[in-house]
């Protein structure tokens, strides 16, 4: 069985602002959250009508200042009565609305198609692969796998998947966590975690989705599929936290897997993006602590023709984001491993 890794950075729709600078993609989204949040309260304070008339006003996004509702970043939906009036004189509240029960509405983020190029050139990778099962980060939705797997991997020559599936995870922007996998390597369990929470919190930013998947031979692997929370940070304290969600995340993943171990299941394997260098502190509750687990780029028969770890910027050793965690018993079935890096930016 070949297992492999891919973080897609979506299909065919993604985020528009999830295109522009570091800059820009932290202000839309600290935007986006805000006004998401501040809409869902039982009572609009006063102060929360001006934050989402300063962000609506501010000329960030003018197809909402303009009124259309319609910005290349973030867009308005009103179904029941309206929260936004724009007129001569600037973006106002309406007077009737002083909370979520008294409007029907949202903010959705505007999703932008992604190029046809980048499309097939997704597709070509992952044929060079010839992976058996294929996990997947950043994937929109299953709906779009599907099609993906359908219409795209044939057109380059690829064989395409028997089994898909994707389940929606906890962010909003639609880059979840799935599963791809050739005829007769049969997903028999799924399992998600999108509702595990830390005191009244939710834990995993998008999921660990648990996939059991049956081999050929009879055997049976179980496949946590993971996505922990990004480095992107304006400041100092952004970055605390971030490491502080990633490290709890990690440590949910830990407990899991050790959980699985208790219940029997002797292989595992942990794989996606988690985000960050082996060596930071917010790993260390899976690579440290006594763990069993062994990331497969320090196994014997992994190969590389750099010798170097990076997996998205090129040549920098340490530059490293998507993993490949075994248990014991897996790690003694490993014949080799590798990286696939065409298509690599840069």
């Amino acid at each position: 069985m070949r297992l492999s890794t891919f973080n897609l950075e979506n299909l065919f729709r993604r985020p528009a602002f999830m295109n522009e600078s570091l800059e820009t993609s932290m202000l839309v989204l600290t935007d986006y959250y805000k006004l998401t949040n501040l809409i869902q309260k039982d009572q609009y304070s006063e102060q929360d009508k001006k934050t989402i008339i300063d962000i609506v006003s501010s000329g960030r996004y003018p197809g909402l200042k303009s009124g259309k509702n319609n910005d290349r970043f973030i867009r308005l939906t009103e179904l029941r009565d309206r929260l936004l009036f724009i007129n001569e004189e600037g973006v106002t509240i309406n007077r009737r609305i002083n909370g979520r029960s008294d409007w029907i509405g949202w903010f959705d983020l505007y999703l932008e198609q992604v190029k046809e190029t980048a499309v097939e050139n997704t597709a070509r990778v992952i044929n060079s692969v010839g992976t058996d099962v294929l996990c997947l980060v950043e994937v929109e939705n299953r709906l779009s796998l599907n099609k993906f797997n359908e219409n795209v991997i044939p057109q380059v020559g690829g064989e395409k998947f028997e089994f898909t599936m994707v389940i929606d995870g906890n962010d909003d922007r639609g880059i979840d966590v799935g599963i791809s996998t050739k005829s007769s390597y049969d997903i028999t369990s799924i399992a998600t975690h999108v509702h595990d929470s830390d005191q009244g919190e939710r834990i995993f930013m998008r999921d660990c989705a648990e996939y059991t998947v049956r081999t050929p031979g009879g055997n049976s692997i179980l496949i946590l599929v993971n996505h922990f929370k990004s480095q992107s940070a304006k400041n100092d304290e952004e970055k605390k936290e971030n490491n502080r969600l990633r490290k709890r995340e990690a440590t949910r993943v830990r407990q899991i897997y050790e959980e699985r171990r208790r219940q029997g299941i002797e292989f595992i394997a942990i794989v996606g993006d988690l985000n960050i260098d082996p060596s930071h502190d917010s790993l260390q509750p899976l690579l440290g602590n006594g763990s069993n687990l062994l990331d497969i780029m320090s196994h014997e028969k992994f190969k590389d023709e750099y010798q170097l770890s990076w997996t998205y910027k090129r040549g920098i050793n340490g530059s490293k984001l998507d993993y490949i965690l075994l248990s014991p018993k897996l790690q003694e079935t490993v014949e080799r491993a590798g990286i696939e890096r065409h298509g690599v930016w840069g």
